[in-house]
């Protein structure tokens, strides 16, 4: 495996937190689950807290594995791993400061594919569907 990237699925309030990445590179100006690649030698999870403390300057917890699944990104094998994240901010009553993003809301599961999302989110977007229902009807 060439790369991996961690995909962040956080939860809250029936909600799931999707981001509108900025309007540069390939994939700009499209949605996604919040996440990024993982560094050299850096643990998946510890690229989750990364991440969101670098993107949208809050605290972020991995809970757990939801689901993995590889992809082909400009010629390179990249396994993209969903994790579920607890966050220390909903981002309504203070807003995140982002970096990598122009946007961020939160919509049910079932709206995620009537939005452009990124091609790789939507490979997982099954099996995170599946997740979250679940963790909701348990709740």
């Amino acid at each position: 495996m060439d790369n991996i990237s961690v995909a962040c699925i956080v939860v809250l309030n029936n909600k799931i937190l999707i981001a509108h990445r900025n309007p540069v590179g390939q994939m700009g100006g499209r949605w996604e689950f919040p996440g990024g690649k993982v560094e050299c030698n850096e643990d998946p999870e510890l690229t989750v807290k990364r991440e969101f403390s670098e993107e949208f300057g809050v605290n972020a917890k991995p809970l757990c594995l939801i689901t993995e699944n590889s992809f082909l990104h400009n010629g390179k094998n990249v396994l993209l791993k969903a994790y579920l994240v607890e966050v220390d901010s909903d981002g309504i009553k203070n807003p995140y400061v982002l970096t990598e993003h122009s946007e961020y809301k939160w919509v049910s599961i079932d709206e995620i594919p009537v939005e452009n999302f990124v091609d790789s989110d939507l490979k997982i977007y099954p099996e995170v569907k599946n997740f979250v229902k679940n963790q909701l009807k348990a709740e």
